[in-house]
């Protein structure tokens, strides 16, 4: 007797499906985010070659250990929390007085911010995204080209944009200020990420003044002041009536290694108003008391000790490591004879490979390589042709990564 089949139905045809539909904003984004993307990559090279040692310096991840001057001031604070003295439990939404204070006193130090005018937070990246919150979804966003995804990427979340143009790569209703070696103005970020390039003086007081003319808001991304060598601006509020028309955010993740411990500010000047005179500051403290209950307090203990005259000393210790490899990876590509840009004013390296793909680079150098780099038209359009190398790493696996480019590039 032959057995009797039975038909299995499709599992699409039996998985139960909800009424809510899809946001409509979130399908506009076809790729994946980039940071996640280039890690699936890697993972998929490092099965295809386990014996390999695959160097990462691609995504600007920290990799040497926090200072102890500040680890230790944080575990004091994580004990305290043991005791009924030294127990505490949700804080001011803004953060800790003494830090705002502090942060004032050390970043802005007579240029008009005050305790106040700081939010203390988990991030700069999630301060950008409630800032986006506040502007809402009838706004036409401006960032430059090449520029940190985040800053595209939410603004098409919060539905500021049309759908997705391939021919350009680019969204509609999104004003991209190209940042070329020709033209490198800097709208968002500076020192800027990708490019390591920094505004100079007379360039962000061209940008305050169209600011001014044309009733914009700039929302300025400073997570990389402390590694400018230069003499230009740290701060946008710099710049003469920068406080009325700019929103300033940064971080401690790049000067104390904080990617993983989580602390950063923003600065949203009292002058700053909407067009109806309501002050911006108002409405962001309204987004953060409402989405956020204040950064953990064992962090703006770390904090307040990254800002002591020793936690100074030791964070910029840190950070001039990270610029000597930004410097042996410079000085590696200049004598392959490619142009470099950046690397002096920031962690990164924007490294130029005319007439080739940014991608089809990566690729190449991951596979020839195991060095993980990062394509520059994932940060935009304006990024092909580039790599981004970040100076984020130990510095024996700098200089062997290093010595990889020169085999592959010693033509």
């Amino acid at each position: 007797m032959l057995p009797i089949l039975l038909a299995t139905p499709q599992e699409e045809n039996t998985a139960y499906k909800t009424q809510v539909s899809r946001n409509a904003n979130i399908a506009k984004l076809e790729a994946g985010y980039l940071f996640p993307e280039i890690a699936r990559r890697r993972a998929e090279h490092s099965q295809k070659y386990p014996d390999a040692q695959v160097i990462s310096l691609g995504t600007g991840n920290t990799t040497e250990p926090i200072p102890e001057v500040i680890t230790s001031a944080m575990a004091k604070k994580a004990h305290a929390l043991s005791t009924p003295e030294g127990y505490s439990g949700y804080g001011a939404e803004q953060g800790e007085k003494l830090l705002r204070a502090s942060i004032a006193s050390t970043f802005y130090d007579n240029l008009g911010i005050v305790e106040d005018d700081i939010f203390v937070s988990d991030g700069a990246k999630c301060d950008i995204s409630r800032l986006q919150v506040v502007f809402g979804s009838n706004v036409t966003m401006a960032v430059q080209d090449p520029s940190y995804p985040a800053y595209v990427d939410l603004s098409v979340i919060m539905g500021q944009t049309g759908q997705y143009q391939k021919d350009v790569e680019k969204f509609r209703n999104i004003e991209y200020m190209r940042c070329t070696p020709e033209n490198d103005i800097i709208f968002f970020c500076s020192p800027n990420n990708p490019t390591g390039s920094a505004a100079t003086r007379e360039q962000l007081t061209q940008l305050v003044e169209f600011a001014k003319e044309n009733g914009s808001i700039i929302v300025y991304d400073s997570a990389y002041a402390m590694y400018m060598s230069d003499d230009n601006p740290r701060s946008i509020f710099e710049i003469p009536g920068a406080k009325e028309i700019a929103i300033e955010t940064s971080s401690f993740s790049k000067y104390a290694g904080f990617t993983g411990v989580r602390l950063g500010w923003t600065v949203v000047p009292k002058q700053l108003l909407f067009s109806d005179g309501f002050p911006v500051a108002k409405d962001f403290n309204r987004i953060v008391c409402t989405c956020f209950n204040g950064a953990s307090n064992i962090s703006q203990a770390g904090g307040l000790a990254c800002l002591s005259p020793t936690g100074l000393k030791a964070m910029r210790e840190v950070i001039g490591y990270y610029k000597k490899n930004a410097e042996i990876i410079v000085e590696t590509f200049e004598s392959l004879g490619f142009k470099v840009y950046g690397g002096k004013n920031a962690p990164f390296v924007w490294v130029h490979f005319p007439g080739r793909s940014s991608w089809d680079v990566f690729s190449e150098i991951l596979e020839k390589t195991h060095v993980v780099t990062m394509p520059g038209s994932g940060f935009g359009p304006g990024g092909e042709g580039f790599v981004r190398v970040s100076a984020f790493g130990h510095r024996k696996n700098v200089l062997e990564a290093c010595e990889r480019f020169k085999q592959l590039y010693n033509i």
